[in-house]
């Protein structure tokens, strides 16, 4: 097993059973109630769901969030996921295939266009990668090895700072990336991975010419506490508690990108546990709503298990449409039925 493929199998086996959500951290979503509609005046199941990304049709606006890839578990993980996102209409992504690039063997893990032949595709690179030789070749063949609709790069400052293994060179990837997205033929995104995108930095990056956002806001897996757990370093051990409240809540991600970039495609992913999470994100102005972590167990425990949660999370949405009287998405992203709660004490 090579280091990376090491890496990848801790991670998996990490996330499925340990502690890794971020401390007194929600997505946000729950600051948030939908006004219930008593006559919504629609038939249930006349209910549109139906949505497109990058030009192929979406039976559901979910994506399986990147999680994994480049070992025989993250392989079985993969075909799964991707298997029942074709049957389920989701879009779906991969883990970094910088394993595959770098040992070109492991790249079958992410190879899963045969089981999802209709469904968007999406490869995925860490952006600190630009500033260690990755370029326009490297960014093509991860697109051309898995028939990929797209390129994922994410951003993931703070994971590889508590990261044994960690790159830490950040600097200048920004212009970097705008180079890429004018050189590419393909569409280029950019993700978090649990800490969060700031409105500015989303305005910054789609007039570099990226094509879509996932905010990945915090609420959900903390990719700190996930390496904490694979540190021998006790001072950077240590310091991941202190780091186990840090980044911003999906939702306030998801805010403050449709303020500073309105008609740019937005992804809300990062602690998304339900579809009535997913209702108020899209309500809030997001495109697609990913699910990573939350899907992982069932995806280990087989296909069925799988289905049902991913049925379950369809109908929760539908539901939630059906409660306040939406049709269809584009009703629901410009509904007045989503309030912020007042959390303000009353006054004595």
């Amino acid at each position: 097993m090579t280091s990376i493929s090491k890496r990848k199998q801790d991670h998996i086996q990490i996330c499925l059973e340990e502690e890794v959500e971020g401390l007194n951290q929600t997505n946000g979503f729950d600051q948030y109630h939908f006004q219930h509609e008593a006559l919504p005046e629609i038939h249930f199941h006349a209910i549109s769901t139906r949505s497109s990304f990058l030009g192929k049709a979406l039976k559901v606006p979910y994506l399986v969030s990147s999680m994994t890839g480049g070992t025989d578990e993250a392989t079985r993980i993969n075909r799964k996921l991707a298997k029942a996102a074709q049957e389920r209409g989701w879009a779906f992504g991969v883990g970094s295939v910088r394993a595959a690039i770098e040992h070109p063997e492991l790249m079958d893990s992410f190879r899963v266009r045969d089981v999802a032949p209709d469904v968007p595709i999406l490869t995925n690179l860490g952006a600190v990668q630009l500033n260690e030789g990755y370029g326009v070749e490297a960014c093509q063949q991860a697109v051309e090895a898995i028939e990929a609709d797209g390129l994922v790069l994410h951003l993931n400052s703070l994971q590889e700072i508590f990261q044994p293994e960690g790159d830490v060179n950040f600097e200048g990837l920004l212009s970097k990336i705008e180079q890429l997205c004018r050189a590419l033929p393909f569409p280029v995104g950019v993700k978090e991975v649990g800490f969060g995108i700031n409105g500015k930095l989303a305005q910054k990056l789609i007039e570099a010419g990226v094509a879509f956002v996932d905010v990945a806001g915090a609420g959900g897996t903390s990719w700190i506490q996930v390496e904490k757990y694979r540190l021998q370093d006790p001072v950077r051990r240590a310091a991941a508690q202190t780091f186990a409240e840090w980044g911003i809540p999906t939702a306030v991600c998801l805010e403050q990108m449709r303020s500073y970039a309105p008609h740019a495609v937005r992804i809300a992913s990062g602690g998304m546990k339900n579809g009535l999470d997913a209702a108020k994100a899209m309500a809030l102005g997001g495109h697609l709503v990913g699910f990573g972590r939350t899907l992982l167990p069932a995806a280990v425990e087989g296909e069925e298990p799988l289905h049902l949660l991913m049925q379950q999370l369809e109908f929760e949405l539908r539901a939630a449409m059906f409660g306040v009287g939406c049709a269809d998405l584009d009703a629901l992203g410009s509904t007045d039925a989503l309030h912020q709660v007042d959390r303000t004490p009353p006054m004595r």
